[in-house]
């Protein structure tokens, strides 16, 4: 992978404190697993950025080197690799999602659970 297309990675999950890569928007999903995690954060009302990566090819292969992750979507919370679906559905289910986020200060607008 180039270092251009990492370095914009690192940008734009350095630009806001919850950023989700997925397939499709958090409004129009193109995949179940995106929707889910989209969903999740959309339901706890926190505050997240968004990657389309199925329109922008470089970044959806570079993404899976990045944080060395072989699928989509990917949460990335302060900076720093969460997971897929399945990991934050189960961190929902504890609540141990909700504790990361009030723990690096992202705004949560409601919490509908």
């Amino acid at each position: 992978m180039s270092d251009d297309v990492m370095k914009r990675i690192a940008a734009i999950i350095a630009a806001d404190p919850v950023v989700l890569f997925m397939k499709g928007t958090p409004m129009a999903p193109q995949c179940g697993f995106s929707a889910t995690v989209a969903r999740i954060l959309m339901q706890i009302g926190a505050e997240f950025a968004s990657v389309n990566v199925l329109e922008e090819p470089q970044i959806r292969e570079a993404i899976k080197s990045y944080a060395d992750w072989p699928t989509i979507p990917q949460l990335y919370v302060g900076g720093e690799f969460v997971g897929g679906a399945d990991i934050v559905r189960d961190m929902m289910a504890t609540g141990e999602l909700l504790a990361l986020l009030e723990a690096k200060n992202v705004k949560i607008t409601r919490v509908t659970l």
